[in-house]
């Protein structure tokens, strides 16, 4: 790859992705807004709620966050009283989140604002531009693909 190739931001997949999550963040979060959620928060309260009392662990790999990450998506949720965290019972050392009953309401209120950034999303890109999009992301943010990226022997297609 030339170096004006590789200088260029236009053709670095990293940053495409990270602009595209800004710019959709963006949206998303003044759709939600009247809330009092951000769509980072939307998406712990709902990856907690689908789960049995994940651990810290169990919900970072879930959400494809690190551990610190997580933490400071929870801070702000657990002090507003929408989640608490409760020692594994079979491994002090673990934490396990889940909802209370005033995150559940949250994340029942936010879902009508959700639905209409959800809604306006499609309306504008696609509604099948937007499941393909859904699939060829799940497939980037996979263990599989990290697995492949970060493997020593080549991969080929």
């Amino acid at each position: 790859m030339s170096s004006s190739i590789a200088n260029d931001p236009l053709v670095c997949n990293g940053a495409a992705l990270r602009k595209a999550t800004r710019r959709i963040t963006q949206l998303y979060d003044a759709m939600l807004a009247p809330c009092g959620l951000s769509v980072s928060q939307r998406s712990v309260l709902l990856h907690i709620s689908r789960g049995d009392r994940p651990t810290m662990t169990e919900l970072a790999h879930a959400m494809v966050l690190d551990r610190s990450a997580l933490a400071r998506n929870i801070q702000p949720l657990e002090r507003d009283g929408y989640l608490i965290q409760t020692r594994d019972s079979e491994d002090g050392r673990s934490r396990r989140v889940e909802l209370t009953p005033a995150g559940r309401a949250k994340l029942t209120e936010s879902n009508r604002l959700w639905r209409r950034a959800q809604d306006r999303f499609e309306e504008i890109y696609g509604a099948e531009r937007a499941a393909a999009l859904r699939i060829l992301l799940s497939e980037v943010y996979s263990d599989s693909f990290s697995e492949a990226f970060n493997a020593d022997t080549p991969v080929r297609r």
